[in-house]
């Protein structure tokens, strides 16, 4: 099997690609946005009050580095972190008034774009594709 052929190696440029059209789309709508914040600007607002932790664990991203990701949302004035009074080595974050009216904006550019992801399938291969990446996620 050729290694450009191998899953792994797909699913990176697959990844690679997603990424680019996220960015080209968002910056070009007036945000200045990664896939992993808005992901975590998404779950926050799914669960505000919720911890950094959870918010790692709701989009599959590294507890470590979830830190790091947090304080650029906060810098950005989009979230709001404080120390959570049930566990004081956890840190709460939820939305301001800010980070919801961005999150609001792009999400319709956000969803727009998941089509150019895969613009050289057809109606049913996206489908299909969408199954199956769901299926392989969940092991």
């Amino acid at each position: 099997m050729d290694s450009h052929d191998m899953a792994g190696h797909l699913i990176r440029r697959l990844h690679q690609q997603s990424t680019q059209v996220f960015v080209q789309r968002t910056q070009a709508a007036g945000f200045d946005l990664t896939p992993v914040q808005f992901a975590a600007l998404d779950a926050i607002a799914a669960q505000p009050g919720t911890d950094q932790a959870r918010v790692a664990e709701m989009i599959a991203y590294d507890r470590a580095t979830i830190g790091g990701v947090i304080d650029r949302l906060v810098q950005k004035g989009w979230v709001h972190r404080v120390v959570s009074e049930r566990d004081r080595r956890a840190r709460e974050v939820s939305l301001t008034d800010e980070g919801q009216r961005v999150r609001t904006a792009v999400l319709p550019v956000v969803q727009d774009l998941q089509k150019d992801i895969l613009d050289t399938l057809g109606d049913e291969e996206r489908a299909l594709f969408l199954e199956l990446a769901r299926k392989a996620v969940r092991t």
